[in-house]
């Protein structure tokens, strides 16, 4: 790490923001914030749970569709269980979802439907961690607290010239983070940095000409923008292989069951399949399938990849009568039923391979 010649001032950071706030549905504006207007600690939370792992232009019109539909925690908390696995659908890291859904019944059982203001606080609630935390303290209540997602990383990198690669550069960008984060302001400053990242400081081709820290940027000086952050090299992701069934009802029915509360994916609706075998040169065949049918086998395996592996699905699909029964732990979804379920992307990729268009939601 090399310490710039001219120190990053977070006052010229912030008036920067003041001018160049993106506006987000989630966000209380810079101007407003300074005429008093509190940010709703409600609106913060939802959005920094969407937004781990997800970009936000993906976000917007899930947080506005939750938005809609449960306008408060206590909205949230009283919804089923099954209604926010549907909505949360297309985002990824279902975890995410599930713990939304236990956070909002922790706050409503045990906070009285507040939101604790301290990190702290925020900590304790599930779901919440180190990072989303110290988010939401920031951001609603202008806790001073050091806020470090993947656009403060870059940019306190570049700043810096952190030769340390992430992750282990981590510790080393909170502290600087936490030394720079202002007593005042500390909400818009956590925003401005995410804002600085995300518009100016991009991982190619950074704006530098328009940022207000390219004086104080140890990298700029040196022309070694892209440089940083230093990432540790990449390990190859282990594969795994399996199979799933694709069972059309006459109708455009669609069979479905649920898969285990605990566990990848959990308590999201899957078509049934096998289990995925790691390292499998092979998938399960018609063998392992839900019911006795004439299964046929798709032609182009799907491939999705997972945060820590690989996964290879051969595709079966048959068709069947009307009435055919289903298994006892599956049943029919209808064509106008089935976009609405709770489909994890894999399982929408490998029914749109057996029925183009089946998990499209109709206008």
């Amino acid at each position: 790490m090399i310490q710039p010649v001219q120190p990053p001032r977070p006052a010229d950071l912030l008036a920067w923001y003041d001018r160049h706030a993106r506006v987000l549905p989630w966000r209380t504006p810079p101007a407003k914030r300074r005429a008093g207007v509190r940010p709703d600690p409600y609106r913060v939370w939802l959005s920094e749970i969407m937004l781990q792992q997800t970009n936000v232009t993906t976000v917007k019109p899930y947080f506005e569709a939750f938005l809609a539909r449960w306008p408060t925690v206590g909205d949230l908390a009283a919804a089923p269980t099954e209604d926010v696995m549907k909505a949360w659908a297309g985002l990824g890291y279902y975890s995410r979802a599930r713990n939304l859904k236990a956070c909002a019944d922790a706050v409503v059982r045990d906070h009285g439907g507040r939101f604790p203001e301290s990190a702290a606080g925020l900590r304790e609630l599930p779901g919440i961690g180190a990072y989303t935390s110290a988010a939401i303290a920031s951001i609603a209540h202008d806790e001073p607290a050091a806020v470090v997602d993947g656009n403060v990383e870059r940019v306190l990198s570049r700043i810096f010239a952190i030769e340390t690669p992430l992750p282990a550069a981590k510790k080393e960008i909170g502290a600087l983070q936490a030394q720079l984060t202002p007593l005042e302001r500390a909400g818009d400053y956590a925003q401005a940095m995410m804002d600085l990242g995300a518009t100016l400081c991009t991982p190619k081709r950074p704006a530098c000409s328009l940022c207000p820290w390219e004086t104080a940027c140890v990298a700029h000086a040196r022309g070694t923008e892209e440089r940083y952050p230093r990432k540790a090299e990449k390990t190859d992701r282990p594969e795994r292989a399996g199979a799933a069934f694709v069972a059309i009802r006459a109708d455009g029915a669609i069979l479905l069951r649920k898969r285990p509360e605990r566990g990848l994916l959990g308590g999201m609706t899957e078509v049934p399949g096998s289990d995925w075998i790691q390292g499998a040169k092979k998938s399960p065949g018609p063998e392992s399938a839900p019911l006795a049918a004439n299964w046929q086998r798709i032609a182009l395996p799907v491939i999705h990849v997972f945060t820590h592996f690989r996964l290879t699905l051969d595709i079966w699909h048959a068709r069947l009568p009307n009435r055919h029964p289903a298994p006892g732990d599956a049943w029919w979804a209808s064509a106008a039923d089935l976009p609405h379920e709770a489909l994890p992307s894999v399982m929408k990729k490998a029914i749109e391979a057996a029925a183009p268009g089946a998990t499209r939601k109709r206008k």
